[in-house]
C-alpha cells in the first residue's frame, strides 16, 4: 500500500446534518433537535464554564493576590551587550530593535549594570539602574532618560 492509495474507511466521513432548514431537508418536523428543552431553541446554548447553576469553578476557587492594572513592562538590557556599537554611537531604542538586542520595546527600556562598557555612548531609555548610570559616566558616556 502506497501513500496515494490510502482512503478513509467506510462511514468514517459523515456530512454534517443542516438542522433547521425545514421539513423536507430530511430532518422532520423538530429538524433533529429532539422536543422542546434548552437545546431545542433558538441561540439555546450555554457560555463557557456554565454548569447549570451551580456556581462555577471558576467562581469557587480562591483569589489570590494583586493584580496591578498600571503595571510597566520594560525590556532588559545589559551594560555588556552595548559593547557592539562603535565609539560615539547615539543608542535609541529603535537601534537597539533593529540590531536585535531587544525584540520588543514593551513599555520602554531598562539599562541594567550587569557587565563592563567599554565605548563611549549616548544612551537613550527609559529606566536606567544607578549602577548603570555610573558605568556609563565613567567609560565618558551619557543617559538621556525619555
Amino acid at each position: 500500500m502506497k501513500l496515494h492509495e490510502l482512503t478513509p474507511s467506510e462511514g468514517s466521513r459523515h456530512s454534517r446534518k443542516r438542522l433547521g432548514r425545514g421539513t423536507s431537508s430530511g430532518q422532520g418536523k423538530t429538524a433533529g433537535k429532539g422536543t422542546k428543552g434548552q437545546l431545542a431553541r433558538q441561540g439555546g446554548k450555554t457560555r463557557l464554564g456554565f454548569e447549570g447553576g451551580q456556581m462555577p469553578l471558576f467562581r469557587r476557587m480562591p483569589k489570590r493576590g494583586f493584580k496591578n492594572v498600571n503595571r510597566k513592562d520594560y525590556a532588559v538590557i545589559n551594560l555588556s551587550d552595548l559593547n557592539r556599537f562603535d565609539d560615539g554611537t547615539e543608542v535609541t531604542p529603535a537601534l537597539l530593535v533593529e540590531s536585535g538586542l531587544v525584540k520588543n520595546e514593551l513599555d520602554g527600556i531598562k539599562l541594567l549594570g550587569d557587565g563592563e562598557l567599554t565605548k563611549k555612548l549616548t544612551i537613550k531609555v527609559a529606566k536606567a539602574s544607578a549602577t548603570a548610570k555610573e558605568a556609563v559616566a565613567a567609560a565618558g558616556g551619557s543617559i538621556e532618560v525619555i
